[in-house]
């Protein structure tokens, strides 16, 4: 039976004591396919309590038994990897193939990588005569976006079980169907009643209700710079930690001594996967001014090459963005861009050609932009790259770092000396040299309006401990 018109609290399916639904849309379509159920304080407080009640046994479980828990949780994950894989496809478009080896791979990845780093990790230090204890904060306020469902859901998850706390989830109510699957794995895995809840919401509604709550400890939250200063002004009335991971407008540095056709294609490939809709998409690319109209029609090609089309069609490499809100944003920003005298390459306002219905954007290319134009300076969040000439090093150094963003940035260089030198001198909290493999066990967060605190492996699991000197321990 569908639990789509439930919460998970105190490890049981509940009903809203309020009950509200929400059509959830395909994308690809713009039809509703199933409903939600829409939580308020009342479903909050409960959650909250739930989780409260158990946090003090659960804080005391040995760190072997912790690990159990993870362990189990990843083999009922793998057993439900395929329908996790389908509701990420059907609730934001993507691909079936990238839903099945990007998406759902992402929050399996996070799992594993946190079991490696809890293995190892040191609760206790001493200090001469002190000790140095981490222990768990305590209950978890855990707000996740719509772009990577699962990536962001055990991102944070994974690491609270990890030391010790207990959690309330809600995910995003734009693409909220993994999130029920994921509950139901956390459910099959033996989870502890009350260590995990879940509640589908508003962000108003839930989401600053959670924030706001006083027997919540911590509000971790990933999603847009604007939603995020309203989750921390709404937390800091009761000093709760605050950990964020926000928006990005990411630069590309693709430096002279570079291979160029393959940076500039690759770079393309970077920005428009997920169809664009990724905090940490490459969305600046800048080139040597000298190269520049070169840098144009590689772009347009790398582009041109890529499939938009049917999420379930073999072949096709991007699938709609999410919802009428975030098309009609894309459309607002294509259009400033044209407006404000960028050069288009490729793509443009509307849909692809053949595609009359679902929230498709055409993949688009802007070249002669400058760090002052609009699609330079805000997130778009879709299928967009702007290309920006440089004439000398240190000027591709101030355009990349002139952003209130700081999430990340990336370097082209065959020269791995002189890629780490552009590398050193970005504010970002993620620099990627040559398109490396993706790093689980590196740490993912930004500077500047991109955020604070960190993600992955043990990056996280220290984010959600307190730290506790018991002076005279030793004497």
């Amino acid at each position: 039976m569908s639990n789509h018109l439930k919460f998970f609290i105190d490890g049981a399916w509940v009903k809203p004591e309020i009950p509200v639904a929400l059509d959830v849309v395909d994308p690809s379509t713009e039809e509703a396919y199933t409903q939600i159920a829409l939580g308020s304080t009342a479903d909050v407080d409960k959650a909250v309590a739930a989780a409260r009640a158990a946090f003090p046994a659960f804080s005391q479980w040995p760190k072997a038994e912790r690990l159990a828990l993870l362990k189990r949780i990843l083999v009922e994950y793998d057993k439900r990897y395929e329908d996790i894989a389908q509701a990420v496809s059907q609730e934001m478009g993507a691909p079936l193939a990238f839903a099945r080896d990007a998406q759902a791979a992402a929050g399996r990845g996070h799992l594993a990588a946190t079991i490696e780093a809890l293995e190892t990790y040191e609760f206790t230090e001493a200090r001469g005569s002190t000790m140095v204890v981490r222990e768990a904060i305590g209950v978890c306020a855990l707000i996740t976006p719509w772009n990577w469902p699962l990536n962001q859901i055990v991102c944070k998850v994974a690491p609270a079980i990890a030391a010790g706390c207990t959690m309330v989830l809600k995910p995003s109510e734009i693409a909220p169907v993994s999130g029920i699957v994921f509950a139901e794995v956390m459910e099959a895995a033996g989870t502890p009643k009350g260590v995990f809840n879940l509640v589908n919401g508003t962000g108003p509604d839930v989401g600053q209700v959670m924030a706001g709550h006083p027997d919540v400890d911590m509000v971790s939250f990933t999603g847009s710079t604007r939603a995020g200063i309203i989750v921390a002004k709404t937390a800091a009335d009761t000093v709760k930690r605050v950990a964020q991971e926000l928006g990005g407008k990411s630069p590309n540095i693709i430096l002279p001594d570079a291979d160029f056709e393959k940076a500039v294609a690759d770079g393309v490939t970077a920005c428009f996967g997920n169809s664009g809709q990724s905090c940490d998409a490459p969305t600046r690319m800048l080139v040597p001014a000298g190269r520049h109209d070169e840098a144009l029609g590689i772009a347009r090609t790398a582009a041109e090459k890529l499939k938009t089309g049917d999420p379930r069609a073999e072949g096709t490499d991007l699938g709609p963005v999410v919802s009428q809100t975030q098309f009609d944003k894309i459309q607002r920003l294509i259009r400033a861009g044209i407006g404000e005298g960028a050069t288009l390459v490729t793509g443009g306002p509307g849909r692809p050609e053949n595609l009359n219905r679902g929230y498709y954007i055409r993949p688009t290319v802007f070249g002669h932009v400058t760090n002052d134009m609009t699609i330079a300076r805000e997130e778009i969040f879709g299928p967009v790259l702007s290309i920006l000439p440089y004439e000398s090093e240190e000027q591709a150094i101030e355009i990349a770092n002139d952003t209130p963003y700081g999430l990340a940035a990336y370097v082209q260089s065959s020269d791995i000396g002189h890629a780490r030198k552009v590398a050193s001198r970005l504010r970002a909290g993620s620099v990627y040299i040559n398109y490396p493999e993706w790093d689980l066990f590196a740490p993912f967060g930004g500077y500047k309006q991109s955020g604070n605190g960190r993600e992955y492996a043990d990056w996280a699991i220290h984010d959600f401990l307190e730290i506790k000197g018991i002076v005279g321990y030793g004497s």
